[in-house]
């Protein structure tokens, strides 16, 4: 079997250290970490979790994929997209930068205020 991604050894603990993953009271057990790194070597979100509890690999790709998408369209993504509970799998526009764009923005999108602005994902 390949692993096509890269995997970190760290037998010394000094980049588990450095990143915050061990957990103070625990030894050296580690804190079970999941670090989402753009293809430019940004950290973009981490999850942290201690080792009784598993991680959630529907949230972790559901997060690449909002990631991925925010950064494509140039649009915010909802807690819990595409299923969110107020508008499903729309995503948010940016906020408005000047009054006028602020006003126009309930004519332009759908919303709740001119500042929680709303729109099909394009396709």
């Amino acid at each position: 079997m390949t692993i096509e991604f890269p995997i970190i050894a760290d037998d010394m603990g000094n980049i588990s250290a450095m990143l915050g993953m061990i957990h103070p009271n625990k030894g050296t057990n580690t804190v079970r970490a999941v670090l989402i790194i753009d293809p430019e070597g940004i950290l973009r979100a981490m999850f942290y979790y201690p080792h009784e509890l598993g991680r959630n690999i529907d949230e972790i790709l559901r997060a690449v994929k909002g990631i991925q998408t925010a950064d494509k369209f140039k649009v915010a993504i909802p807690a819990n997209w595409p299923n969110n509970e107020l508008i499903g799998d729309k995503v948010i526009v940016p906020p408005a930068t000047d009054e006028k764009t602020a006003e126009d923005r309930m004519k332009q999108y759908k919303g709740y205020a001119w500042w929680f602005v709303y729109k099909e994902l394009e396709k």
